[in-house]
């Protein structure tokens, strides 16, 4: 009976973190001129989700949409949000277990940074907008990229994606026009 009791504790404990999860990476639906998309990837046993809006470059050089020096939101519409299911290391700074949203700031080399500010206000719970938000006050971490380059294959559309994976590490890519830039999530030992 004691059996029953602590599954049924742990399914309830799950299910509450799921919610959790999915209210904060709750995105607008429907034709958007920039697509939502949510990749996925383990390492180990961590799981690392993204979710982000895909804008497309149509026309427009990558430095109007994705300034550089400033802050950008990584991607299109609400903020994106990037979920690691147990503690790692991104880009060498120690990241506890939870869901941030992933800025940058675009640049000859990028910096990424992972903010807590997953909505709007106190007041209005929705999912914050892009960077319009952005408080520097509740970055969790700030690092420069691991790789920046200006000579990638070109791609019309925004697109995140992992390689270098192996049991304990996998690079994550942001690529879009000529630049691809990248940094490591490793798991924490």
């Amino acid at each position: 009976m004691k059996l029953l009791t602590n599954l049924g504790a742990i399914l309830i404990f799950g299910l509450l973190l799921s919610l959790d999860a999915a209210q904060a990476q709750e995105r607008g639906k429907g034709n958007r001129p920039s697509p939502n998309a949510t990749v996925s990837q383990d390492i180990g046993e961590t799981t690392v989700t993204i979710t982000y809006g895909r804008p497309g470059l149509k026309g427009r050089s990558l430095s109007s949409l994705a300034p550089e020096g400033q802050v950008w939101r990584t991607g299109a519409n609400e903020s994106t949000t990037i979920t690691f299911s147990s503690d790692v290391m991104f880009g060498g700074e120690s990241v506890p277990a939870g869901t941030y949203a992933l800025f940058t700031i675009p640049g000859e080399n990028w910096t990424f940074i992972l903010n807590s500010q997953l909505i709007r206000s106190e007041e209005d719970p929705r999912p914050a907008w892009g960077a319009f938000g952005y408080d520097e006050s509740k970055d969790v971490a700030k690092v420069p990229a691991a790789v920046t380059t200006t000579d990638a294959t070109n791609m019309e559309w925004f697109t995140i994606y992992f390689d270098t994976l192996s049991d304990t590490k996998a690079h994550l890519n942001l690529h879009w026009g000529s630049t691809m830039t990248a940094i490591p999530i490793t798991l924490s030992m």
